[in-house]
């Protein structure tokens, strides 16, 4: 059995969780989220705690309660403050805005990249830092490694969108003799 679950999840004050069957549902202050999980993974709350246990002790099926407990623990993180992820923007004519539900870059190609911003994220563009925030954590990291797909930062000037946190390891260039 997973560390992870052998603790029961504490839920905050603000913060209400439905459970009917596999599927979880939870609203904070911020949001509201639903998922759902696998039906090997029994979901039980108790007061103001979450268990989550197997209904038969496969090994098979162990690794899904670990998973299981994350990611309640994401919904329930997720719905009080929204996860966010930063992005830059590095390159000579390289820029971002956001008009309406667009991400628009350019990137040095002959046409302008347009990227379609989920409804359930909100995106901001201020001078070349591309802010991504929502509730649900696995949406704001797919989408932000989509839009750091459409450049890749290289290793020779440091050019394409990077995360805020990442670093590039640069490398030498051709040497004249």
């Amino acid at each position: 059995m997973s560390r992870l679950a052998k603790k029961p999840i504490v839920v905050p004050e603000k913060t209400e969780i439905n459970i009917s069957g596999s599927s979880v549902s939870v609203k904070g202050p911020t949001a509201v989220l639903l998922r759902d999980f696998h039906p090997a993974v029994k979901i039980s709350k108790d007061n103001n705690q979450i268990s989550v246990s197997l209904h038969k002790n496969t090994a098979q099926f162990k690794p899904l309660v670990g998973t299981t407990v994350a990611h309640i623990k994401n919904m329930i993180a997720g719905t009080n403050t929204p996860f966010e992820k930063k992005l830059s923007v590095e390159g000579i004519g390289f820029k971002a805005e956001v008009k309406g539900s667009v991400l628009n870059l350019a990137l040095g190609f002959t046409h302008p990249v347009v990227v379609n911003i989920p409804k359930n994220l909100s995106v901001k563009a201020e001078k070349n830092i591309v802010t991504i925030s929502g509730p649900d954590k696995e949406a704001v990291g797919q989408f932000a490694a989509y839009v750091r797909a459409r450049r890749k930062p290289e290793p020779y000037k440091g050019k394409g969108i990077r995360y805020d946190t990442e670093i590039i390891k640069r490398k030498q260039g051709k040497k004249t003799v």
